[in-house]
């Protein structure tokens, strides 16, 4: 699978039988924070959203900035690897994403 990121946008997304995928993100005070995670019905369960995330913390990685998470996905995603030290962010609430 192709990700494709978009800094100025803030997105890392993919296609996959035509439906898009994402994840949108923000930079700031040295963090990069998931804010939201979209991947269609259609294509769920391939592993596509844990593929978007990875590829978005492993830029975060590269660019020296902390992993945050705000959407309730990547929040669970970062508990699983904790190699990343990431964290919920402060905007986090459970079970929500936000933009």
């Amino acid at each position: 699978m192709k990700i494709e990121h978009n800094l100025d946008e803030g997105i890392f997304q993919t296609e996959v039988n035509g439906y898009k995928a994402l994840v949108k993100f923000t930079v700031a005070n040295g963090s990069l924070d998931i804010r939201k995670t979209i991947v269609p019905k259609e294509i769920g369960g391939r592993g596509i959203a844990s593929a978007l995330v990875k590829e978005a913390y492993d830029y975060a990685q590269h660019q020296n900035l902390r992993c945050l998470a705000t959407c309730s996905y990547a929040v669970t995603w970062l508990a699983r690897h904790p190699e990343y030290n990431g964290m919920p962010s402060p905007d986090y609430v459970e079970g929500a994403c936000a933009l």
